[in-house]
């Protein structure tokens, strides 16, 4: 064992601890998650993490959180986050996100209008790479159509939840994609083409539930009138993505393809662009601060022993690499359920999941991509993820009222069982 892994301690795990309760706890006695501010709670279980470090100088503390928080590959991760908020801003600024919607409901049968929703949703999500703003963006069209329709309410907001997490778990810029990409050091396209194929059937059976359960017809009336020349970086980006191209260069491309397309098309003037990309910037700048904070705490874990602890308890449990997936996929649904907050989740847990995923020969595609399928499966399916709170807040409809209709995020939950014993059936 090396010097950094430290001979196993439980008590080094006291961070993480602090982290989760502070966050849950307080939400527990507010009724609001957001009434501790989650990049506080990080700060303050990081400081704990620090002092516990023993026999050095405080200096030299630091220097071990530092070098985890500010690690070339965390430094990388923030760098993608803040360049896909400035392109998911500027491209949704050109008009494209309205274009996606209208497009799609004035392009659908009047009787498929809720396969509609789900299948409306999976493309935005996939191309803001944001499931919650996904929801924003069309609950609202999908409780009109409920009610035109007569159909439940809570299925239409479950077919826009589900088509969210579909594109939350596959979009190249997705916070969840790129930091389970990034913690497991992996490529956005082998992730991408693994977690697809994983994926796609439970799209395909949710797609077919929804179009066979029986709702009215809804008149689609109104101007929904649609620019698709605004569609095209999102589709530029997923395509240049998935033939390998460095994933910085995709994303510096997308923010320069959707600028000249709002430039000409008049959405915003040179100045305005470089406003909304600052905006863009902004959204996702505590992302960023949460995955430095995060990493340096994990870092003082690994160093006090506490990795090294969990390896050991694994170790002790799970003598196949199927096992240790199952724990990988357990670890990351448990801390999304503790925290109702799938980048968290997979920040949280992914470094821990690369050390088993290196322990057992686990391959960083598949441990990647298991961690987000996981992550977004729980994260479908909590009553207070931020995605169930917007809905729900539009509708004035509880949670639990939706959960029946969820089936995307169940089947892809089965579909992430199915794949770790394929994956891993002799093994």
């Amino acid at each position: 064992m090396s010097e950094e892994m430290r001979k196993a301690n439980p008590f080094a795990l006291l961070p993480l601890a602090i982290f989760v309760l502070l966050f849950v706890g307080s939400a527990a006695i507010t009724q609001d998650f957001k009434s501790m501010p989650i990049i506080v709670a990080a700060l303050i279980a990081s400081i704990v993490a620090i002092t516990m470090i023993r026999g050095v100088s405080f200096a030299e503390k630091v220097t071990i959180f530092t070098k985890g928080g500010g690690s070339p590959n965390i430094i990388l991760l923030a760098l993608i986050f803040i360049l896909a908020g400035a392109f998911a801003s500027v491209a949704e600024a050109t008009g494209a996100v309205d274009s996606i919607v209208n497009l799609g409901i004035s392009s659908l049968p009047p009787n498929l209008l809720m396969v509609g929703l789900f299948l409306i949703s999976c493309f935005i999500s996939i191309s803001m790479g944001t499931s919650t703003g996904t929801v924003v963006a069309v609950a609202p069209i999908a409780i009109g159509i409920a009610e035109q329709t007569g159909s439940p309410i809570p299925l239409a907001l479950a077919a826009v939840i589900g088509g969210s997490m579909f594109g939350d778990n596959l979009s190249m810029i997705s916070d969840t994609t790129i930091a389970a990409v990034r913690t497991q050091q992996t490529t956005m396209k082998d992730k991408f083409r693994t977690n697809f194929f994983i994926v796609l059937p439970a799209a395909i059976a949710a797609a077919v539930i929804f179009a066979l359960i029986p709702t009215g017809e809804a008149v689609v009336s109104g101007d929904y009138h649609f620019d698709i020349i605004t569609i095209f970086p999102y589709i530029a980006v997923l395509i240049i993505a998935l033939l390998g191209v460095n994933v910085v260069i995709v994303l510096i491309g997308g923010i320069l393809f959707s600028g000249a397309i709002g430039l000409l098309n008049g959405s915003f003037t040179f100045l305005e662009f470089l406003q909304v990309a600052e905006e863009g910037i902004g959204s996702m700048q505590h992302i960023a601060i949460l995955a430095i904070l995060l990493s340096g705490m994990v870092e003082t874990v690994k160093h006090n022993g506490g990795i090294a602890f969990i390896l050991e308890f694994i170790n002790k449990r799970v003598q196949t690499k199927r096992g240790a997936a199952f724990g990988i996929a357990g670890l990351v649904s448990t801390v999304d359920a503790s925290t109702g907050n799938n980048t968290v989740a997979i920040l949280m847990s992914g470094p821990l999941a690369r050390n088993i995923a290196v322990e057992y020969g686990i391959e960083s595609r598949k441990s990647a991509s298991i961690l987000d399928i996981f992550a977004c499966c729980v994260q479908g399916l909590v009553p207070y993820s931020g995605q169930m709170l917007a809905a729900t807040g539009l509708a004035a409809v509880s949670p639990l009222a939706i959960l029946p209709y969820s089936f995307y995020q169940i089947l892809i939950g089965v579909s992430g069982i199915i794949a770790i014993l394929l994956f891993f059936r002799k093994q």
